[in-house]
């Protein structure tokens, strides 16, 4: 185990701030989910609906994203300012038209809200919490895409006191807007979604601002006034983040139609599944952060060549995930019962996350180890396979075990969940096959040189 103390200390240093941001990011869903639906259980389901809509496009936009991290981290690796800066720009270019795609899409899609089989009461209070959040898009576009410059450099402190901040603003405002407090006018569902909007526009300034003052970026931010925005560029950032865009639409998509699905089934089967997603994403958020780690330093060593480094940093993020999956799934087994009592007073809705808990944790490891392998694969820049894998685990497996054990076998939401488990075994064997076979690859080449 000696051998990988020093990637175990790397990866926490890195990885903790990233923790802590990611964690302020579910906050904000925790927090919109916790006082909507202490506000009203229909609301809650409106909510769920809308959130999951927006959630499949968002994380296709952050493919655009994601693509930008191992271009500047190898760039960094090398010393190379001048592509970072290059890549920063084409890479804001590339999401601004990410955000105008996505905002056209989901214009046209507000008009067939009502065909989308869902309990008619929902659709009052769906309707202004979505064209909320249509505005917003281009925001979380540009703050993710800025992110991944200040991440890809090491400076993960940063972004990570501005998610905390945002979402900070956000818990407030939903406090003050949804239940009417300070003078302000009590409007439910339509108020956490303005709190949201306001909160993302802050986090955009604020990250602008940092980019544009910060001392410890001043090469970067003039090689970003330097470079011109490049059709070449542009290209080849979207045929890297094509890739990545579809994985997480794909596996985004997937949860989508799960809580399509769960509609069918009613609307308490529809509040408990956005309370599930919720905790669900608070799992996820820790693994995520620490694979995005993983990411970082492989594209780093990827830019100096040494192999064994990535090969140890990434079994190191592996390692730490199991950790996590462990300290997180204990408490949340044993209070299983009262978990959903956090978010809703309904006892039927709080049953229904009691039975969905079991799993929920049965897929951790699962999960901490796609994560981290596909995390690997993209700090490699070897992206190409993730999009079959994400077909393959999430619409060949997850989705069919979920409408059978949900609807065809009457499993209602426990069942829906039971068909996850399945779907991130596979994602998860076959990243690391995936990433493996490349990192051999590599080594071969190398040695050839």
């Amino acid at each position: 185990m000696k051998k990988y103390l020093s990637h175990y200390r790397a990866l926490v240093m890195l990885g903790t701030p990233l923790i802590i941001g990611q964690i302020g990011v579910v906050l904000q869903n925790f927090a919109d989910t916790l006082m909507i639906g202490h506000h009203t259980t229909v609301e809650l389901a409106a909510a769920s609906l809308v959130s999951n809509i927006f959630i499949l496009g968002l994380l296709m936009a952050m493919g655009f994203a994601l693509c930008m991290t191992p271009l500047i981290g190898k760039a960094y690796g090398q010393g190379d300012v001048a592509s970072i800066g290059s890549t920063v720009k084409n890479g804001l270019a590339v999401n601004t038209l990410a955000a105008l795609v996505l905002m056209a899409v989901y214009t046209v899609l507000y008009f067939f809200l009502d065909k989308l089989g869902q309990p008619g009461e929902l659709l009052p209070y769906v309707r202004p919490y979505y064209l909320i959040n249509l505005v917003s898009i281009p925001f979380v576009c540009w703050v993710n895409g800025l992110k991944q410059l200040f991440d890809a450099t090491t400076d993960t402190k940063t972004p990570m006191w501005i998610l905390l901040g945002g979402n900070a603003l956000n818990i407030v405002g939903n406090w003050l807007l949804i239940y009417g407090h300070c003078g302000f006018p009590e409007m439910g569902i339509t108020g956490a979604g303005l709190s949201t909007l306001v909160a993302r526009v802050t986090m955009f300034v604020a990250i602008a601002l940092c980019f544009a003052f910060s001392g410890r970026h001043r090469g970067e931010r003039a090689a970003f006034r330097k470079s011109r925005v490049s059709r070449g560029e542009m290209r080849s950032l979207v045929v890297l983040g094509t890739p990545i865009s579809l994985q997480m639409g794909m596996e985004s998509g997937a949860w989508s139609l799960c809580s399509i699905i769960v509609g069918w089934i009613g609307t308490n089967a529809l509040a408990g599944h956005q309370i599930m997603l919720t905790i669900s994403q608070l799992f996820f958020q820790f693994y995520y952060a620490l694979a995005s780690a993983v990411s970082i330093r492989v594209s780093h060593f990827h830019g100096q060549h040494d192999y064994t480094a990535i090969r140890r940093t990434a079994w190191a993020g592996c390692h730490l995930n199991f950790m996590i999956a462990i300290l997180v799934s204990v408490p949340v087994i044993l209070f299983r019962g009262q978990m959903g009592f956090l978010f809703t007073s309904s006892s039927k809705v709080a049953a229904e996350v009691a039975s969905a808990i079991v799993p929920l944790i049965i897929y951790q490891f699962s999960d901490g180890l796609q994560c981290t392998f596909s995390n690997a694969m993209r700090g490699l820049a070897y992206v190409k396979p993730v999009m079959l894998v994400a077909f393959l685990s999430y619409f060949v497996v997850s989705l069919p075990l979920a409408y059978l054990f949900g609807i065809s076998l009457h499993g209602g939401l426990v069942g829906v969940w039971f068909s996850f488990p399945f779907g991130l075994t596979l994602a998860g064997a076959l990243y690391y096959h995936y990433y493996h076979r490349r990192l051999l690859s590599l080594e071969e080449t190398t040695q050839h040189l």
